[in-house]
């Protein structure tokens, strides 16, 4: 079994039977949302931002009370990736692709960097501060064998809702799980997550506290997830 907690903005722990990740902590000081304390064998930032790259917000589990000093598969801190590569940490097999994070070849804001992450045999594709409005054939084809997409749908700096549905279309994950929305007291302006819901067709969806799931439980036809902030 596959669980995932949503944190707020792009935020999210994903806990398998082997290992734990964390993707993009943020500083709670530069979003205005809930001071983050986590524990994780990973930690995957996709692009060095404030509200993305937040590592020492993450200790490992077996060491809760000491600073950030130290990282690496058999160190005493989560292993930490940011950028493309690919990797195989405790049982986890985790890809990094470049992407950029505008749609006008990165001259704006840069790179960025989507992660596929293979589970407990469930694949979970975090794409980041995508602002790409499409993804290129290569990309497309990498992501292929997508079982849970977690996805930015907020606008202004990533994809907005209206794009995010032609990049689903493009995945064909059997989950959708938005993110990098308009919370409550978040300093970024960002689209509430009610027009990508519309945008998909489905207006209204009851938060969920997390997800719990595995490679034979997923739906056969796609479902958006709305996951409440932990």
């Amino acid at each position: 079994m596959v669980d995932i907690w949503f944190y707020g903005q792009s935020c999210f722990k994903v806990k398998g039977k082997s290992a734990s990740i964390v993707f993009d902590p943020y500083s709670e000081e530069f979003t205005g949302l809930p001071k983050l304390k986590l524990e994780a064998d990973i930690v995957c930032v996709t692009h060095d931002h404030k509200d993305h790259n937040n590592v020492q917000a993450v200790s490992s589990p077996s060491e809760t009370n000491k600073s950030f000093e130290q990282v690496g598969p058999q160190g005493r801190w989560p292993f930490v990736i940011s950028g493309p590569g690919e990797y195989e940490i405790s049982g986890v097999n985790i890809v990094g692709i470049d992407s950029l994070h505008d749609d006008k070849d990165g001259s704006e804001r840069g790179k960025n960097t989507i992660y596929h992450i293979e589970i407990d045999n469930v694949n979970i594709v975090h794409l980041g501060d995508l602002g790409q409005k499409k993804l290129s054939q290569e990309q497309a084809e990498a992501l292929s064998a997508c079982d849970i997409l977690l996805i930015p749908v907020g606008g202004v700096y990533t994809v907005s809702a209206k794009d995010a549905p032609d990049i689903i279309a493009q995945v064909e994950p059997k989950i959708v799980i938005p993110m990098h929305y308009k919370l409550p007291n978040l300093k970024i302006d960002l689209d509430p997550v009610d027009k990508f819901l519309v945008a998909m067709g489905k207006e209204k969806a009851q938060p969920q506290i997390k997800l719990s799931t595995s490679q034979d439980r997923l739906p056969q036809e796609v479902e958006i997830v709305l996951l409440a902030t932990s």
